[in-house]
């Protein structure tokens, strides 16, 4: 039984996530402790409590203290299985976050799986649904995964609702060395909002682009106006993208009240632009969340990237408590260069 802090580094949810899905890849029985830690609220909230079951479905695992609101608890996986499911975080809670506990452990499953999930799409500190099918999911394709992500319905706190749906077929993830991002073959984006004035997502978008004034290659980014019939509830996000011959970059920000439409898209377009002008390879979104993906891939893999935040500190050091991996991270101009070596 592996015992967990999970007040260590940055101490909330992602910790939690990450540390299931280790779990249940090796097969090693682990007691996590203080969950969620360093968060106003300590414990598992519905979104958190809905990655882990979700989790322990797919390898059949026994749980031990699994509540709404617990700050510990012990998770003993058996052995992964492919097949049909479908998990609902019961609130507006972020489908992302419960994804990035599940999509590690059915791409590590080598099974066919067709999982729906169903909750918040486009929810604040989580990444949007666009970000998932446009940057990690093709992040991971590049890899070697067999997958595809859908979004079959919006859906907004408070209700929720929504849907993401996604397709993996057996595939073996291969290491990759993104020392640069090579050519800018295209950027691009999308900003949409569901049953709100149209005007928002069009002032999302123009704030957007004109952070890339100048820019020597011009892009476009899409608006979408969603209805009832496409979307449960009112709420929006901007999500831009650029295509290396090497990589993918994103950068995405979701609608809140009390934020300006142009706050948001000039936030996206000054990301996205800095990562292309720093020669990033992976932005800092991407960075934690692929590092339990290079972990799994035997050999060496390494990107650049702006920022080394917390979160990819944590996930370094808990990726290295189940796996037979090394992490080094060194600054050099301007950029942190990442290896992950097996």
């Amino acid at each position: 039984m592996i015992e967990i802090d999970g007040a260590h580094g940055e101490g909330g949810g992602q910790l939690v996530r990450t540390a299931v899905a280790l779990s249940a890849i090796t097969g090693k029985a682990m007691r996590l402790a203080d969950a969620r830690a360093k968060r106003d609220k300590p414990g598992l909230a519905p979104q958190h409590l809905a990655a882990v079951r979700a989790v322990a479905e797919v390898c059949d695992a026994d749980t031990e203290g699994l509540q709404l609101g617990a700050t510990a608890f012990a998770f003993s996986p058996r052995t992964l299985k492919g097949g049909t499911y479908r998990f609902d975080v019961g609130t507006a809670g972020s489908i992302a976050l419960v994804l990035q506990a599940l999509l590690p452990v059915l791409v590590a499953s080598q099974a066919q799986v067709h999982v729906v999930v169903t909750g918040g799409t486009d929810v604040r500190q989580a990444p949007p649904a666009d970000y998932l099918v446009e940057v990690l999911a093709r992040h991971l394709m590049r890899m070697g995964a067999s997958l595809r992500l859908t979004i079959p319905r919006r859906g907004y706190y408070p209700r929720g609702g929504g849907e993401i749906a996604a397709e993996i077929a057996p595939g073996a993830l291969h290491s990759c060395r993104l020392s640069a991002p090579g050519t800018l073959r295209q950027w691009q984006g999308v900003a949409h909002v569901a049953n709100l004035p149209g005007h928002i997502a069009e002032r999302m978008r123009s704030a957007a682009l004109a952070q890339f004034a100048g820019f020597r290659t011009s892009g476009r980014i899409a608006v979408r106006v969603l209805g009832t019939s496409e979307a449960i509830g009112q709420g929006g996000a901007i999500v831009a993208w650029a295509e290396t011959e090497h990589t993918v970059l994103g950068a995405a920000r979701v609608a809140e009240r009390g934020v300006r439409a142009e706050t948001l898209g000039e936030a996206v377009g000054h990301e996205l632009r800095a990562d292309l002008e720093a020669g990033a390879t992976a932005d800092v979104h991407a960075a934690d969340q692929l590092l339990i993906y290079l972990a799994l891939a035997r050999g060496e893999s390494s990107f650049l990237t702006r920022e080394l935040t917390s979160h990819a500190q944590t996930a370094m050091w808990l990726i290295s408590r189940f796996l037979p991996v090394r992490f080094a991270t060194e600054e050099r101009g301007g950029l942190f260069h990442i290896r992950v070596m097996r």
